[in-house]
């Protein structure tokens, strides 16, 4: 399979990166903010892995130039089979205290970045395509909410609602578009929404889940939210 994953130098990309490296007929290129930490994960996985395909890029999702990256992505892998919009961030901050511009960066970075990688990438996917968006369960209507998280809830909806949008309109062109809203897991986002608390679930835990469905999951699903959360949060 040939995939691009974005936000993989740290947390559920990071792990899902290594799980879809440890077969040699994957071709993957990682995107990310952090150069070191890209770095990090291709030193790792070429341990993992001496002859896996593994094609890191400093990326920017929302600033960055696309025309750039659709050459890199033709260059090293040609078409794409799976796209996992993984990056994202989150702020944590009272209602009162959080500002229209949080809410922009919230929307940038959790929404219409997305939107500009599946805009641009849609000529190089392949027939039977998969695009697997990275939800939260704090975007899922009835779901518990938490103080401090409007912006980010309400941006992860957004993309919730967005995924079911695509999957009608490019069902013709049998483009797989699911959600995975994605409950606690022990990564660095985490503890910057609940400093503390300790997930049950590991964030190498939840890398394979993410890893597994990209795969497999559009075989049963298209257009789908589907939590993945066993506590609240």
């Amino acid at each position: 399979m040939k995939i691009v994953i974005t936000g993989a130098s740290s947390g559920v990309g990071f792990e899902a990166v290594l799980e879809l490296i440890l077969n040699s007929e994957h071709e993957v290129v990682a995107l990310a903010r952090s150069e070191d930490n890209l770095k990090r994960l291709y030193q790792i996985a070429l341990s993992l892995n001496p002859e896996c395909k593994l094609y890191p890029a400093k990326f920017d999702i929302v600033h960055d130039d696309y025309t750039s990256l659709v050459s890199f992505i033709q260059d090293r892998i040609g078409a794409v089979d799976i796209l996992i919009n993984n990056a994202g961030q989150l702020i944590n901050k009272s209602f009162e205290d959080t500002t229209q511009l949080d809410f922009v960066e919230m929307l940038q970075s959790n929404l219409l970045g997305h939107v500009k990688m599946i805009h641009h990438l849609l000529p190089i996917l392949n027939e039977n395509a998969h695009v697997v968006n990275i939800g939260s369960m704090g975007g899922v209507a009835g779901s518990a909410k938490f103080p401090g998280l409007a912006a980010y809830s309400a941006s992860k909806a957004a993309l919730h609602t967005l995924t079911e949008c695509l999957a009608v309109e490019y069902k013709e062109r049998k483009i797989h578009f699911n959600c995975l809203a994605l409950g606690s897991a022990q990564t660095e986002m985490l503890e910057k929404a609940f400093p503390g608390y300790q997930s049950p679930v590991m964030a190498f835990e939840m890398g394979k889940y993410i890893a597994d469905f990209s795969l497999t999951g559009h075989k049963f699903f298209n257009g789908k939210v589907l939590p993945v959360a066993v506590t609240t949060p």
